[in-house]
């Protein structure tokens, strides 16, 4: 089954298109809180290819859906640090865009990933996968460890769950000092 997980309203529109147009099984996932609308409208969608938003060759953050935008925002934040981190919008989990991950370890060393999902089967598990078996290299995750949820206003579920900007540029930090050791 194909998994897309768009991260603006502008990435929503194109992923339905291209879902649209896509033969077989599809799962399109939305969250609920509101988010900037930064993709460009016109900006190319194709299933299962990773889009680079930011360039960098410190790290690299692989964020998908909401955790996108806060993924910009800490890159942002270290960039004015002297990191130069790259991100890249993961909006197709499956397929996952295998040689992007491999380029990504192999240009910067180090690897973050950022998901409003359970960390048991979700984006930091995949790409886990792909870097382990061929560029290994420091990784960190952030996602939701496996607990109850609650209910709430999606912006305090974020904060309750450690999905914010403070919580990637943590990892970004950690991801860096192993890459260093």
């Amino acid at each position: 089954m194909t998994v897309v997980v768009p991260c603006d309203y502008n990435q929503t529109v194109q992923a339905t298109l291209a879902v649209a147009a896509h033969e077989g099984p599809v799962y399109l996932r939305f969250g609920r809180p509101s988010v900037p609308i930064f993709i460009p409208e016109d900006m190319k969608f194709e299933i299962g290819m990773a889009q680079q938003l930011m360039p960098g060759d410190d790290l690299t953050i692989f964020a998908m859906g909401h955790l996108v935008w806060p993924a910009l925002e800490a890159a942002q934040a270290l960039h004015e640090e002297g990191v130069n981190v790259r991100v890249l919008n993961m909006h197709t989990l499956k397929p996952l865009d295998e040689a992007a991950i491999v380029a990504a370890a192999r240009e910067t060393g180090a690897i973050v990933t950022a998901e409003e999902h359970m960390l048991n089967g979700g984006l930091g598990e995949a790409v886990a996968r792909v870097v382990s078996t061929k560029k290994p290299v420091p990784m960190e995750c952030i996602g939701v460890n496996d607990q109850f949820g609650q209910s709430g206003l999606p912006m305090q579920l974020m904060e309750e769950y450690h999905l914010s900007t403070k919580d990637i540029i943590a990892a970004c930090r950690a991801a860096l000092h192993r890459k260093l050791e």
